[in-house]
């Protein structure tokens, strides 16, 4: 591990080890919990690392002191200096004596309590966010997304940012969120990827984590307006090996999540063991066969919604890409399918346990003239997407890429019942707050 910044501190929590024992520490933190026994006052301290007992004894703090200590209500800042004592009864068999105490902040009394609802919590989530479960959640996320840079730093990708205000849609004009741009039509990203395959001529592969926008009012649990996507492009990629890059670097990052936050995933009770073996492919002909198969009500050329999703992943023990799809499913930058004009050169990938997608991409078009008349059967204005047509006109070469939704994901690894729990500050049709 690399060294941490102390400030305001000898150790955190978590390095408090029977070999500190009769050890002065120093520590910093919150009140997570307090009683009072025998005239000792004990507390149970969390930082961002763990939890441990502190007891407070009026012949080592003195009187003045001990009153503080007696005052101290939940989530009350403190800190603390003391000894480090083994005491089988206190949890983790460890335990600091209190030699002297600094009240930071006295708190009002805490509204996050048992029983609450969950839309209670979310409508306080900037102090929801101190509770263990959703710290978890969150630890999760963050070495999934510290995973996925290593494995995308470690082959040859660099990572690249694009901008945030774009005046060009890329996944269609009904989930765009528009904004007045000093006078002009602008609109919040839906995706990086036209910027992503720009840069491939200058790097041959490239990635960037970064939100997107999508401006759909569903309510379900797989949808935010406002979420985190892990893009890649490729230059002289095809569908195949686009999927061999998805497949790698999503269980090298699963299999160091499970690695690194597995005290996360045990504070949740979730038993989750990392993806090994190929993901099965299939095509979209043959999913609809399985959705059909398990009741869903759905037609070839239809795109796979939810219910069919779940009722496909359900099928398989580990994700599985899906392959294919018809051309009136999907963007029109996806390739056309030389063997069947009907269908795309695409493929997502649905994580199990009903999760459904959380990958789509795809071989991209890379023949001008392909590209014009797919603008065009689309009914896009081609001035709109001139820059991103230019990209065919000055040394194409064949490209594949994909979007992977990091709250997805780490609902899927982490069991969250949905993607609201994974993310700081969900945004969501009814939420901006706080």
């Amino acid at each position: 591990m690399s060294e941490r910044i102390k400030l305001s501190r000898s150790h955190y929590v978590d390095e408090i080890t029977e070999k500190l024992a009769g050890s002065e520490v120093k520590l910093a933190g919150w009140v997570r919990k307090k009683m009072e026994l025998g005239g000792l006052t004990f507390v149970m301290l969390r930082d961002s690392t763990g939890v441990i007992q502190v007891v407070f004894r009026e012949d080592k703090i003195g009187k003045e002191k001990m009153k503080e200590a007696r005052k101290l209500s939940m989530e009350s800042s403190i800190i603390v200096s003391g000894r480090v004592k083994l005491d089988k009864r206190a949890p983790n068999g460890l335990e600091i004596e209190a030699e002297d105490l600094k009240v930071v902040g006295y708190a009002e009394e805490f509204p996050i309590k048992p029983g609450v609802g969950r839309k209670f919590m979310f409508d306080n989530r900037h102090l929801h966010v101190r509770g263990r479960r959703v710290q978890a959640f969150l630890r999760i996320r963050s070495e999934l997304i510290k995973a996925f840079e290593e494995w995308y730093n470690s082959h040859g990708f660099t990572r690249v940012e694009a901008p945030t205000f774009v005046g060009t849609a890329v996944e269609g004009g009904a989930t765009l969120f528009e904004v007045n741009y000093f006078g002009k039509k602008a609109y919040l990203t839906q995706s990086s990827q036209f910027y992503l395959e720009a840069m491939i001529f200058s790097f041959d592969n490239v990635y960037t984590i970064q939100p997107s926008f999508r401006a759909e009012k569903s309510r379900t649990k797989r949808h935010l307006t406002e979420f985190w996507h892990l893009e890649a492009e490729m230059a002289w990629a095809d569908l195949n090996s686009m999927m061999d890059i998805v497949e790698d670097s999503l269980k090298y990052a699963v299999e160091k999540v499970c690695e690194r936050a597995a005290d996360q995933l045990n504070i949740l009770k979730r038993k989750f063991e990392p993806p090994s073996g190929r993901f099965p492919r299939i095509t979209y002909d043959e999913a609809v066969e399985i959705a059909k198969r398990k009741g869903v009500r759905i037609e070839w050329g239809d795109d796979l919604g939810a219910e069919a999703e779940k009722a496909i992943s359900l099928e398989f023990d580990l994700p599985v890409f899906v392959t294919h799809y018809p051309k009136a499913a999907k963007a029109f930058y996806h390739k056309i399918c030389p063997e069947d004009p009907r269908k795309v050169v695409c493929a997502d990938l649905l994580a199990p346990e009903g999760i459904g997608e959380i990958v789509g991409g795809g071989q991209r078009i890379d023949d001008l003239n392909e590209l014009l008349t797919r603008i065009k059967e689309e009914n896009l204005d081609p001035e709109s997407y001139k820059w991103y047509i230019d990209l065919r006109r000055y040394g194409t070469v064949p490209h594949a890429g994909f979007g992977l939704g990091i709250e997805r994901t780490a609902r899927w690894i982490s069991g969250a019942d949905s993607v609201r729990d994974v993310v700081p500050f969900p945004r969501t049709p009814t939420r901006i707050n706080p």
